[in-house]
């Protein structure tokens, strides 16, 4: 690693949500090797312990559950407390309910909206006083390729469409505070998301992939860093597109 990538985000402190697994396990990685104090935000505890304790000393475990307010307030008072303040949030966690619109139920449908949409929005709002208290603070959420609309997913595409939405409007109401926001949307990355996912199913996503390959979730961590860092001090209510050159319809 060089030196001069170590430095930016040297002391800095971030939440990731999600941060158990995925891309949010890498982000934490890459934002930690990169001399970054970061809180490693789960519902799933167990593995935002193991997260943090790959990461080293400059991990802190939290418990959250993205969509409830009180686990919300309870994460602030927590990095508050533990780490003084936040220089970044990564609004990552995200979960898939797939199936047919005509078969989708009230729950599927409410339950990834809750996850991605209300989650985003949630942590933007109640960590915002933390982001703004810091020197150039920085916001990024994940919205997905997926936003231009997948067979099986009109609630997640409704919901990582809806973060656009959310980035660039968060992007404009914080400006004045010195708060930059972004979006990452990634193409189709090789996570446990979707370990799941037939193989007739990937081929057909390699096959609209101008790389030929899914990404590794240290690709799409290493664009968040930078959205994170001082480097992209110019840089907010964007859309960062990394794909491999997927093709939409």
């Amino acid at each position: 690693m060089k030196a001069e990538q170590a430095h930016v985000h040297a002391d800095r402190r971030y939440l990731v949500t999600g941060g158990g697994s995925g891309i949010g396990r890498a982000t934490v990685l890459t934002l930690a090797a990169r001399g970054a104090r970061v809180a490693v935000a789960d519902i799933d505890t167990d593995a935002a312990h193991q997260v943090a304790k790959e990461a080293g000393t400059n991990a802190l475990p939290v418990a959250l559950d993205v969509g409830d307010r009180a686990s919300w307030t309870s994460a602030a008072a927590t990095v508050e407390d533990q780490l003084g303040g936040l220089d970044g949030l990564v609004n990552n966690a995200g979960i898939t309910r797939d199936r047919s619109m005509a078969r989708m139920s009230d729950e599927e449908w409410g339950q990834v909206l809750d996850v991605h949409l209300r989650g985003a929005w949630l942590g933007c709002q109640v960590m915002a006083p933390l982001v703004t208290a810091a020197d150039g603070g920085a916001i990024v959420n994940l919205s997905s390729s997926g936003r231009y609309g997948t067979f099986g997913q009109t609630n997640y595409s409704a919901a990582k469409a809806g973060v656009v939405g959310l980035t660039r409007t968060v992007a404009v109401e914080l400006a004045s505070r010195g708060v930059r926001c972004n979006a990452v949307a990634p193409g189709a990355v090789d996570t446990p998301m979707i370990g799941t996912v037939p193989d007739s199913v990937r081929q057909k996503w390699l096959d609209t992939i101008t790389l030929g390959r899914l990404a590794a979730p240290g690709e799409i961590a290493n664009v968040i860093a930078f959205l994170l860092s001082p480097e992209a001090s110019y840089i907010t209510a964007q859309v960062i597109d990394v794909t491999g050159g997927e093709l939409h319809l």
